[in-house]
């Protein structure tokens, strides 16, 4: 298999405001973990949505995604919303999608958000993961 050269590892340090970003196109493999609330939403996960845009993933293995974020605001959850909705059309397609929802055990919140990307997003397999806080 030819591999795409543009399709590279997208890692970004988590900061204050925005979460840390692991995107393996190549190990299938996406996490976003910590905060987000950056001042320009669109501007911080645009990017991350055109690299997803063009990439093709290999049928024959799930695209695992992470998602452990402790805050995000409403602008944040527009665009992961975007996000979450470009895998959605890649499990359509026959990719298999496992998206893990980890969240603070105590959050009703964050847990009832998770049960709503199931809801809304049929086609990827979410899991709800229940986290004690530290």
């Amino acid at each position: 298999m030819i591999k795409d050269p543009s399709m590279q590892t997208i890692q970004l340090a988590a900061t204050d405001c925005t979460p840390h970003v692991d995107f393996d196109f190549d190990a299938q493999r996406f996490t976003l973990k910590g905060e987000s609330w950056p001042e320009n939403a669109a501007a911080f996960y645009r990017p991350l949505q055109s690299a997803l845009e063009s990439w093709q993933p290999r049928q024959d293995e799930p695209v695992i995604v992470e998602i452990a974020l402790s805050y995000f605001n409403s602008s944040s959850t527009k665009m992961l919303f975007g996000l979450f909705d470009q895998f959605n059309q890649l499990a359509q397609r026959g990719n298999t999608i496992l998206l893990n929802w980890h969240y603070d055990e105590e959050d009703d919140v964050s847990e009832e958000f998770g049960q709503e990307l199931q809801l809304d997003f049929d086609a990827l397999t979410v899991q709800l993961h229940a986290e004690t806080p530290q």
